[in-house]
């Protein structure tokens, strides 16, 4: 299926590893230019350098902290200087710590909301403007199925990611006119490093190790398993595409059936 990205140009933040960077070698593929950002600028590079390896796609990297407001948007100037357009941006962060809310302390909740919620409104601020002003654009936020059904020990995600769910629903109700579509995409349990460390830190706390913190994982998945970057990836490279283009303002769970609930 011809996905109509060749040539188009994407932001993907928080690109260096894991979900972020399985989308940006997943949208390399279809042909798309890449402006991608990390806060560790070897890391950064070093993923940049094997897309480009990999695929021949034109790749532009810039390290600094998404929640830093000016620092968005002189990236977002440069990416659209250099490519001379801005079609796709996938907003993305990693995610608050792990703890319970009487453990939590009021920075941490600032900090979390400021690296989740406010760095998607950073990006949103910067490229849906641009996006509307030439009748296309696909934005997309990364969240994590938290949105729909609360995670124990993730007060901090569970709370700030579910703003994130009401600002994109909210932007695709105002930006539909422009024929910009703007949608969630939910990942379960997937193979990231961010995810190994999440396994050892409850694995400490319970005094269990973390392969059994995995493996009660994959049994509450339908599927049995978790899942592969690149299965999520898949699912955000077609939700950036032409073909995704009735589809805004959803909530899309890649997550093996993990969710329970109907909507």
């Amino acid at each position: 299926m011809d996905l109509g990205l060749k040539d188009r140009a994407a932001i993907v933040a928080a690109s260096s590893q894991g979900l972020g960077k399985a989308v940006a070698i997943g949208l390399a593929r279809e042909g798309v230019r890449l402006a991608l950002c990390a806060r560790t600028e070897a890391t950064l590079e070093e993923t940049a350098d094997e897309i480009r390896r990999a695929t021949g796609a034109e790749v532009f990297a810039s390290a600094f902290d998404v929640t830093v407001y000016d620092d968005v948007r002189r990236f977002v100037a440069d990416a659209d200087a250099r490519f001379g357009r801005l079609d796709i941006c996938v907003a993305n962060a990693g995610g608050p710590p792990t703890k319970p809310f009487a453990e939590t302390t009021i920075e941490e909740w600032h900090r979390a909301a400021g690296l989740n919620l406010m760095s998607t409104v950073y990006f949103a601020k910067e490229v849906l403007p641009r996006m509307a002003e030439r009748r296309w654009g696909r934005f997309l936020a990364i969240t994590s199925v938290s949105v729909k059904q609360p995670i124990d020990g993730l007060i901090l995600s569970n709370s700030v990611r579910a703003g994130v769910s009401g600002l994109v629903k909210t932007l695709a109700n105002e930006y539909g006119r422009y024929n910009v579509t703007v949608n969630n995409i939910c990942p379960g349990y997937t193979a990231t490093a961010r995810l190994i460390a999440l396994a050892g830190r409850l694995a400490e706390r319970e005094g269990v190790t973390p392969a059994e913190i995995e493996a009660r994982w994959a049994r509450q998945t339908p599927l049995g398993r978790v899942g592969c970057p690149e299965e999520f990836a898949d699912v955000a490279v077609f939700l950036a595409s032409e073909r995704a283009s009735y589809l805004t303002g959803v909530s899309v769970q890649v997550d093996g059936g993990l969710v329970k609930g109907l909507y």
